[in-house]
């Protein structure tokens, strides 16, 4: 049993391409330009599968269209028990051949958009973080992919590094960096004045008054080992 020898759906190379031609022309008509930051990872933690050091360094532009025609999804903006918490999420769609042209073709590792790359989304001027990729959105129309969803949600700074060469995004995430072994703030009270919410200095000052209880003496700070 077999398929029939007279029409060819899934092989036709000039339909597929007719249809990433008029995917991509669509886009063009009705989306957005964003700015994709690649990241570079720096400490990878083989145990944990995570990075402490990531490094977004490298920019790239592109369109795409915006999939959340209602506003944003997730959980919104509500109150928790650590204050004021925004968790907006949204999906963004690039067509392959977009991605190819402007991304790849610089970096040649980068065949896809990979979960952990950020994206500058101009109209509420916000930085978005890729949480997963989603590349069968449209199911093999005429045998082919012509399309990513980037499923992204708000980015939660935690001194994350930016070398993009781009004085707007690097000197922005600078001035709000709290790392005192990386930012332009190697004191505590430097820092008390970047983040007046936070209690470092309090806690330094409060510890400095506790006993330092040691596993040779428990009991003092007067640490005495006969001979």
């Amino acid at each position: 049993m077999a398929t029939s020898v007279f029409f060819n759906n899934y092989n036709n190379f000039n339909e597929q391409n007719l249809i990433d031609d008029l995917v991509i022309e669509s886009i063009r008509i009705y989306g957005i330009d964003l700015v994709y930051i690649s990241r570079s990872l720096g400490a990878v933690d083989n145990i944990l599968n995570e990075d402490d050091l990531p490094a977004y360094d490298e920019v790239y532009e592109f369109e795409a269209y915006i999939k959340n025609v209602d506003g944003f999804e997730g959980e919104g903006d509500f109150l928790s028990k650590f204050g004021l918490q925004i968790r907006d999420s949204i999906t963004f769609t690039v067509a392959n051949r977009t991605f190819q042209k402007y991304v790849t073709k610089e970096n040649y590792q980068k065949v896809r958009p990979l979960e952990g790359d950020l994206i500058y989304f101009p109209l509420n001027e916000k930085m978005f973080e890729i949480k997963f990729v989603e590349h069968e959105s449209v199911f093999y129309q005429t045998g082919a992919l012509q399309v990513y969803d980037m499923k992204c949600e708000l980015v939660e700074y935690s001194n994350q590094r930016f070398l993009t060469g781009r004085e707007e995004i690097d000197n922005y995430f600078k001035a709000m960096n709290t790392d005192i072994l990386t930012a332009n703030t190697n004191t505590l009270t430097k820092l008390n004045t970047i983040d007046p919410i936070a209690k470092n200095k309090f806690f330094e000052q409060e510890g400095d008054l506790i006993v330092d209880f040691t596993e040779v003496d428990p009991f003092s700070e007067n640490i005495t080992i006969p001979d």
